[in-house]
Order: structure tokens, then sequence, then C-alpha cells
């Protein structure tokens, strides 16, 4: 079967089970694991931030995030396709008692004027306190789409400008840094957390890591723990993490150019209708209106190929390390076909 439903289904690599296989462990939860200990200060010294907390889950390190920068009763303004609202179960009302303001904007990217006309007077009593501003880089729902630094920047500016935290969740981060060549550090300069997964394009087996300052992260460390995510020789799943972030950055090249390769076959459809633009890993298609996408769906199973659907008519293929080159000429020739 050619899984293209997520880069979520890779499985670890020969190397980095070899790595996993001979990591040096300890309880973690006592702060006695050697190989997470490692791991978090390559990931904080990648990004030239101060300190970094492993999580078992993306959504767990987003919604930490979200519990240290806000109080109950806060607002959190982001793009209406953002996954902390899309698919984290509601958890920022039910973590932190927060409201979420959802913003517009092109394939998911928020733009600086957009968030700064959002933001809530602080001495209006009637409204809730604007705290948190959020952003999704690659937007997944955008179909993969990138943020240009300088439009990071801008919203930098207003979030300093009206004392507001500013998180990044880079569930697939590195396939931006990848595409636009812009340095991690930068990254770390001027957002106050950031969020990283090492489950999806990387190809680990489990987790995520959350970055900040030192105090950030002391107190990121008790949210997990209320939330249950401490874990005791977890050493071995960070010696994969180590290993993805050594060897499986530059390769994300590779699967932006298999997307490439889908997209220009859809494009050869008659039965597409629309597709998002396709910069890194991600290709999301609508079919026309007389198509059913369930069908479509099963009719791609059949032929040995799984997709996924987003709702709302999207359908979205995912490349990735686990699918080879001849995976994909397959998938282009069958989708011809149709």
């Amino acid at each position: 079967m050619i899984d293209l439903r997520s880069d979520t289904v890779t499985r670890p690599t020969p190397g980095m089970l070899n790595a996993m296989f001979s990591a040096k462990v300890g309880d973690d939860v006592f702060g006695e694991d050697p190989t997470i200990h490692e791991l978090q200060q390559k990931a904080a010294d990648l990004f030239g931030m101060e300190a970094a907390l492993f999580c078992p889950s993306g959504t767990m390190t987003n919604q930490i995030a979200v519990n240290v920068h806000t109080r109950p009763g806060d607002e959190i303004i982001m793009h209406e396709y953002s996954h902390i609202f899309n698919y984290e179960g509601g958890g920022a009302a039910f973590n932190s008692g927060c409201q979420i303001r959802l913003l517009p904007g092109k394939r998911g990217l928020l733009d600086a004027n957009t968030v700064e006309k959002s933001v809530n007077n602080r001495f209006d009593i009637h409204a809730a306190r604007t705290s948190l501003v959020t952003v999704e880089n690659t937007c997944n729902k955008g179909g993969g789409s990138c943020y240009s630094m300088d439009t990071l920047k801008e919203i930098r500016e207003v979030t300093r400008l009206n004392d507001l935290a500013y998180h990044l969740d880079g569930a697939r981060l590195f396939n931006a840094l990848v595409i636009s060549g812009d340095s991690p550090k930068d990254y770390g300069s001027f957002f106050d957390s950031i969020s990283i997964c090492l489950s999806k394009g990387l190809g680990c087996p489990v987790g995520s890591l959350l970055l900040g300052s030192k105090a950030f992260i002391q107190e990121a460390l008790r949210v997990r723990k209320k939330l249950g995510g401490g874990m005791r020789q977890a050493g071995i799943l960070a010696a994969a993490g180590i290993y993805a972030l050594d060897h499986h950055i530059e390769r994300l090249a590779e699967d932006h150019t298999k997307a490439q390769v889908l997209r220009s076959a859809l494009e050869q459809c008659s039965w597409v209708r629309d597709m998002e633009s396709v910069e890194t890993n991600i290709v999301i298609f609508y079919l026309h209106e007389n198509r059913d996408p369930q069908l479509f769906m099963e009719k791609l199973e059949s032929e040995g190929i799984r997709i996924i659907g987003m709702g709302q008519g999207k359908l979205r293929m995912v490349t990735h390390l686990d699918v080879s080159e001849e995976d994909i000429e397959k998938t282009a020739e069958v989708l011809k076909k149709l």
C-alpha cells in the first residue's frame, strides 16, 4: 500500500533503530535521562534558544505553550486553519480556559495588519484580554504553505507593541526551512516559544519539542506533568530525535520534489476542480462538484493508494521518506488514468 495520508505514518529507518537500541537512558521525571538532555540541548542550540522540553506529541507542546502564556478567560489570536483550533480537541478551552479569535488569510497565513486590528483593548473590561498570537509554519490546511520571514517579523512587532506572547506551531517547520534557506536561529530570536515535531517529516516514531527561555521551560515542565506527559526511560525515543536532526533534515527536499510530481499529475486530470499551490510536501486538491470524494478515495485504495479527506471537499496527499520515487510515479500514473 502506498500511504500518502500523512507524514506521520513513517517508520524508523535502520540507522534510527540502531541509535534507539544503543541509547543511554534514565528516569526523565527525575531529570536523569542523558539522551533526553542531549536532545533538548541540541534542539535549543539549533534555534539559539535557552532551553527545550521533550514531549510525546505536538498537540501537547502546543497546549503547554498556550497554558503557560495565558490565564483563564484570555483570548488567543490565530488563523482559522490553525491546528490548535481544528485538530486539538478544544484543548485551549479545556486545558487553559481560553477563547480563540479566528482570523482569515490566504492559505492559512496571517498578516500583521489583520493581527493588529484584532487585538482587544486591554482597558476594556467587557473584552477578553488578548494575550497570545500563534502562527503555524508550514500550515497544514493551507497545503504546506510557508510564511516569509518578513511577515513573521512584522507580526512579532505587533506582539511586542501590544505586550503579547508569540508562539510558533512549527510541526513542519523544517520543511519551511529547507524551502526558504532561513536559519533556525532567526526563528529563535523573535518567537517566545516554538513547537517542533519529530514524528512527521523527520521520521521519528514519537515526540515533539517545545523551545523557549529557561523560565518558560521550567513552567512548561510543571504543565507537562499536569497533562500526564512525564515519561521515564524515554531516551530510547529521544535517540531517534537526535538521529533525525543529524540525518533527516536536508532529505526533506526529496519529499518536496515528490510532491511536485503529484502536482504535475493532478494538473493533467480533468476531474480536478482546483488545487492549492504546492510549496513543500503537502498536496491539497478538490474534485468537481459531481464527484464524490469518499468514492474517489475508495477507488484509489483499490489501486493500492491511500490519501485522506480533510472535510469541505479538501483531499490531501503528503509525501514522506517511506514513499519512494517509484511509488510516486505509480501514483501519478494511476491518477492520470482515472
